[in-house]
């Protein structure tokens, strides 16, 4: 008779097949995973840029249609005040386009400030006049 061998597993039989076939496998996914994050967080990052410009944009719009609408002060102040007013905060290039007018909103005479700027794609570079805002203030007689 022949004799049995023990049913014990072997140190090579343990090992799994494709042992080779995943070296590496951890700096690919590392990179992969790394890039995607990256690019996610920039992402984010870009729109908050975004909204903080288109914010401000408002911001001032208002802040100069206010100012323009006090009684000694009229449209082109409102424009001088809005274009200063987005110099300090972001830069004279998003000042480019500042329009102002009267308008009547449900009635009331107003000042409308306009503001057409460049929607920032990479940092605060980008198509020129794609954002635009307004502000109103009431006028008073």
């Amino acid at each position: 008779m022949r004799r049995s061998r023990p049913l014990t597993a072997t140190p090579a039989a343990c090992r799994p097949m494709s042992d080779t076939a995943e070296r590496g496998a951890a700096v690919v996914d590392f990179i992969l995973v790394g890039a995607l994050l990256t690019v996610f967080f920039m992402a984010i990052i870009q729109l908050t840029l975004i909204l903080h410009v288109r914010n401000t944009l408002i911001d001032a719009a208002a802040s100069g249609a206010r100012f323009g609408s006090l009684a000694d002060r009229g449209p082109a102040e409102a424009k001088a005040r809005t274009a200063e007013l987005i110099g300090v905060a972001l830069n004279s290039d998003f000042a480019g386009e500042v329009g102002s007018a009267e308008v009547v909103i449900d009635g009331i005479r107003a000042l409308e400030v306009t503001v057409k700027a460049p929607l920032p794609v990479v940092g605060l570079l980008g198509p020129g006049g794609t954002l635009e805002v307004k502000g109103h203030a009431a006028l008073w007689d």
